[in-house]
């Protein structure tokens, strides 16, 4: 049985933030409902792909039905279906849920139990809630632009999509325990996010030394050293070797593993400062051996002496390291159209909770399916609805 089988979502949720919620939750078990228009979730033709990859990548193991929102019909559909949820989540812009009228408000009163959860920007109060916002936005009113980049170069964005997907794994962990106090006492209640807030919380190490009183600098790739991205063989753009050393038994341990022990006493290295103060004469030293060995090498024989590193691994390394393989975090499912595509499961392994990563689901392929269960709708009444435009 999987951890939250029984909980139903209804999923209003586009891109990534939102989405990124739902499979998770998805993953878990959950019966995720993907409630889509006409034309579907625009991350759907992402990069102008008919069936794009990011769209598989954030969607497996739901279930799409088309309402159109914005009939009267389609709208009336999804009152009458969230009586039979436990959660409502969406994250579209400012203004949109309140344009069609189903806010907490309006759905709360049909389903008392239902647990709404809402992903906004920048939240639903204060000077910037009808401000519009995506990942990069909200990674800079985080201030992940800041700390990030060389020390005397301009802020730099972070290339995951900490914005989004971290947002959308708050979310998911807030929902979960809404519906633990849900089966507590019958209740359901409303949820918020705000994206900005969410990226902040990654934030708090960074701001720690100066925390309210100055900005943290840019670092670059160092924190002290020998701490940093070190060449290895093949000279290219990714042919780099992570090495990260905080205590002394490290230290020495990193200078055994390279073939000169007798670093790790040298007055000129001895000591974190000593090690800051020569920092570039060190940096060769260390260079100078990775560069005979490629990054998965290197890593390994650092890695197998105890020495915290890793290879610079690119998107292309992601799909092909034997190690995510070997975990199962890397899995090729079956597109109704696309075909054989490779993806990413779930990063999460639970003894007595195992869910199989399932394709994401072609537009509309649950309509029938989905409103035939809930409400009860025959074959002539979905026709009708169809020939209306309300759903397909």
């Amino acid at each position: 049985m999987a951890a939250l089988e029984g909980m139903r979502v209804l999923d209003m949720t586009q891109y990534e933030a939102g989405t990124s919620c739902t499979q998770y939750l998805a993953w878990l078990g959950a019966d995720v409902v993907k409630v889509e228009g006409p034309s579907g979730d625009p991350g759907r033709q992402v990069r102008g792909e008919t069936v794009s990859q990011y769209f598989l990548n954030y969607n497996s193991n739901k279930r799409s039905v088309v309402l159109n929102l914005a009939s009267s019909e389609g709208r009336e559909l999804l009152l009458q279906m969230a009586p039979h949820y436990d959660v409502f989540v969406e994250n579209y812009g400012p203004g949109v849920i309140e344009k069609l009228n189903i806010g907490y408000d309006v759905l709360g009163e049909l389903n008392p139990g239902l647990i709404y959860a809402r992903i906004k920007g920048f939240g639903l109060t204060g000077p910037y809630a009808n401000y519009k916002s995506y990942d990069w936005v909200a990674q800079a009113s985080a201030g992940t632009f800041s700390v990030t980049g060389e020390v005397d170069g301009p802020p730099t964005v972070v290339g995951p999509t900490i914005g989004d997907t971290g947002t959308g794994i708050q979310m998911a962990l807030a929902i979960t325990s809404a519906y633990v106090q849900k089966l507590r006492t019958g209740k359901g209640q409303f949820i918020e996010i705000s994206m900005q807030e969410a990226v902040t919380m990654f934030m708090r190490t960074l701001g720690l030394a100066e925390w309210g009183t100055a900005p943290q600098p840019r670092t670059g790739n160092r924190r002290g050293m020998p701490t940093a991205v070190y060449p290895c063989a093949g000279g290219g753009p990714n042919d780099y070797l992570f090495i990260m050393v905080v205590t002394s038994r490290m230290w020495d341990t990193l200078c055994a593993a390279i073939g000169q022990p007798e670093l790790a006493s040298d007055p000129k290295f001895e000591t974190g400062v000593a090690r800051v103060e020569n920092a570039e004469e060190l940096f060769e030293i260390i260079a100078s051996w990775t560069r005979q060995y490629s990054k998965h090498e290197a890593m390994r024989i650092l890695g197998e002496a105890g020495v915290p590193c890793s290879a610079v691994m690119d998107t292309l390394d992601l799909f092909t390291d034997p190690h995510l393989t070997e975990r199962g975090l890397i899995h090729t499912v079956d597109h109704e159209t696309a075909g054989p595509r490779t993806v990413m499961g779930s990063p999460l392994r639970m003894s007595e909770s195992k869910v199989e990563v399932r394709a994401a689901p072609t537009l509309g392929k649950h309509t029938r399916e989905v409103l035939t269960a809930d409400l009860g709708l025959d074959d002539s009444t979905l026709q009708a609805l169809r020939e209306k435009g309300a759903i397909a």
